[in-house]
């Protein structure tokens, strides 16, 4: 027997259909890879199973490459080969192999599918594709299954069946596993104001969940930062690394509540060596509320500046009128309370105040002309430069006339004189009177209408009480009604009217309180005194007459020219 039939029959005896072999690649063309496993004839693999997700042949003349023996026909000299149903061969041995011994295995993402995701073990064409359920991605839910394509995850098999070809993988059996190992080290570490690492795994309105290895600790939005944090996510992503403080542990409950603030030294602490009261400073504001408008000194140290340190002139009713969110601004600084972390601060006191600028401008005395800029009930303000206007209350608008509105005698825009009363520059109040520019009146009262003369006025209001008496302009005289006439009068409402002149005593005169008391009765009373005088002397001369019908004579007498008066003024 020859050398060849030799080999022959040990090829015989060798090659069996459905076996792994090693074989040597001979030839590359466009459609076949011709492979040398030691047979009188090469096999022919279609070049495909040697292409990668690209396209690209991985293969050249001389390479070594596992392949499949499909079949073989000795007698004919034939024999096909498979390289892809090797690899995939081998991928499976290598499934079951970690599925009997609970290895992890890894593999690819490569698609969504109903249910979860679909992975793929093993490369190119021998690829075995295993199911990931939704529920094994990720000890919690995921929201987004599709991030994880593409991506080479570890995982442990679930179920696995070759002849069905059917794999189960789970990653979470993996991670519940790590995680558990981890907690457990982690628990048996951890104490209160310790310095450790941790993952941010979840970011909520309230805080961050930081996993520290196994075990979650909270680090609330209070805790992240001595400054203002507007919301978690601006300081933090899920997945970061940080360094955190354990601020306090409970190993039954197993919560641990997490700072990374406690990192660095509170600012408060030196706010009195930084920010000494009447300096000033400069800051972003940072909030506005009605009250005023926060300032950030810097991160952790805020200042508020109140609405009423905002201006020196101008009636600020919302910060927003002065400031706005983001401005930087300087201001002086008022008060500083480390304690209650608080420091007051002043916008106005940067620069001067113009009161006092006014007050020395505007002495007491001092006439100005100016614009009505508003009318109020109470009376009138002037303007006497930017932002500051004077006000001529309405008690100061006229000697004379009894103004029930200010509008009855000024508009908005009228031009106006008056005198400077006063200037309080504390209470940043301008003080000003248009009558004081005319003599007071009731200066010359007590020589005009002394006590004990006979005066006639018009009746200008008649109340319960009494009857006011106009003398001259801006002078007024009270009738009490006590003082009406003999008798007792209980009202002068219906005995008198306005207009009517009226004849008096002067009974009192107080300037200073600008008030006269009059008397009808008092001239009734002398009236009455003269007749009994009168008839004193003469005796019964009168031929009988008596005192009571000298007065009666007397009333009607009165009465009569009363009425020639009413006559007369009917005529007019």
């Amino acid at each position: 027997m020859s050398q060849f039939e030799d080999l022959f029959e040990q090829s015989l005896q060798t090659f069996q259909e459905g076996e792994v072999l090693e074989g040597k690649v001979v030839r590359v063309d466009k459609e076949f890879v011709l492979v040398d496993v030691g047979y009188k004839s090469e096999g022919q693999i279609p070049v495909r199973e040697f292409a990668g997700p690209d396209g690209t042949v991985d293969v050249q003349p001389g390479d070594t490459v596992e392949v499949l023996l499909e079949r073989w026909d000795p007698e004919e000299g034939m024999i096909r080969l498979s390289r892809s149903k090797a690899l995939r061969r081998k991928v499976w041995k290598e499934i079951v192999a970690a599925y009997e011994a609970e290895a992890p295995i890894k593999g690819t993402v490569v698609a969504r599918i109903k249910g979860g995701l679909s992975v793929r073990i093993g490369e190119g064409r021998g690829g075995v594709t295993a199911f990931l359920p939704y529920s094994q991605i990720d000890i919690r839910p995921v929201r987004d299954p599709e991030s994880f394509i593409d991506q080479e995850v570890e995982c442990a098999i679930l179920k696995c069946n070759q002849r069905r070809e059917n794999v189960v993988v789970s990653r979470r059996t993996l991670l519940e596993k790590d995680r558990a190992e981890k907690r457990a080290k982690t628990l048996a570490e951890l104490a209160e104001g310790q310095v450790r690492e941790g993952v941010v795994k979840n970011i909520t309105d309230y805080g961050a969940f930081v996993d520290l290895g196994g075990i979650d600790g909270l680090l609330h939005i209070t805790d992240m930062s001595w400054g203002r944090v507007e919301h978690p996510s601006k300081v933090f992503k899920v997945g970061d690394t940080i360094q955190v403080k354990v601020l306090s542990f409970d190993p039954e409950t197993e919560k641990v509540s997490l700072g990374t603030k406690q990192l660095a030294e509170d600012p408060w602490l030196r706010v009195e060596e930084k920010y000494p009261v009447g300096t000033t400073v400069e800051g972003t504001v940072v909030s506005l509320t009605d009250y005023g408008a926060f300032v950030e000194l810097e991160e952790g140290v805020e200042g508020l500046i109140h609405v009423s340190e905002m201006s020196w002139t101008k009636r600020v009713r919302h910060p927003s009128q002065v400031v706005n969110v983001g401005d930087r601004i300087q201001a002086a600084v008022l008060k500083v309370d480390p304690e209650a972390k608080r420091i007051s601060l002043s916008l106005k006191q940067v620069t001067g105040n113009p009161w006092e600028e006014v007050q020395e401008r505007y002495p007491a005395g001092t006439v100005i002309e100016g614009t009505v800029k508003n009318v109020t009930d109470f009376g009138v303000f002037i303007g006497i430069q930017e932002g500051i206007d004077g006000l001529v209350h309405i008690s100061d608008l006229s000697w004379s006339k009894r103004v029930k509105h200010p509008g009855e005698l000024y508009k908005k825009g009228d031009a106006i004189r008056a005198v400077v009363l006063n200037v309080d520059k504390e209470r940043e109040r301008f003080s000003l009177g248009v009558k004081q520019l005319q003599p007071d009146p009731w200066e010359s009262v007590p020589e005009k209408f002394p006590a004990g003369s006979v005066v006639t006025g018009k009746v200008t209001n008649v109340t319960e009480f009494g009857v006011f008496v106009e003398l001259e302009e801006g002078v007024e005289g009270l009738i009490h009604v006590s003082e009406l006439g003999p008798g007792k009068v209980k009202t002068p409402v219906g005995m008198f009217e306005e207009g009517q002149e009226v004849t008096a005593k002067v009974i009192h005169v107080a300037p200073l309180e600008r008030r006269i008391g009059l008397s009808i009765k008092r001239i009734d009373e002398e009236a009455e005194q003269s007749y009994y005088e009168e008839y004193s002397a003469t005796g019964a001369g009168h031929g009988g007459t008596t005192l009571g019908s000298l007065l009666q004579e007397e009333l009607v007498q009165q009465q009569s020219r009363a009425r020639a008066s009413e006559e007369d003024e009917g005529d007019e």
